[in-house]
């Protein structure tokens, strides 16, 4: 498992509520086929909340079913997106 110490988690309103909590970390988004996105934020619910209301987004249309994430220092999570981001290669951190 890519993301350490956390299962995965539905995309939906309630269970970001449920499951997300307002701390700093990283987080990802995936869907059945693929990892969506990876990313970094100082509250992963708040973060994850937006991510929901978005319109109409390259990431929204990835239909991203998804979440896990890792509680993790500033100092860092610069450094643990970048290895899951190379190790996952999700679509829309594509450059």
């Amino acid at each position: 498992m890519p993301f350490e110490g956390y299962g995965g988690f539905s995309f939906s309103p309630v269970s970001v509520q449920r499951n997300a909590p307002s701390l700093p970390g990283v987080y990802g988004l995936s869907n059945a086929r693929e990892w969506v996105y990876v990313g970094v934020t100082d509250d992963i619910r708040a973060t994850l909340l937006g991510h929901l209301r978005e319109g109409n987004t390259i990431l929204k249309s990835r239909a991203p079913t998804g979440f896990t994430f890792e509680i993790c220092h500033p100092s860092q999570r610069a450094a643990r997106v970048s290895r899951l981001v190379t190790e996952l290669a999700p679509v829309c951190n594509k450059g």
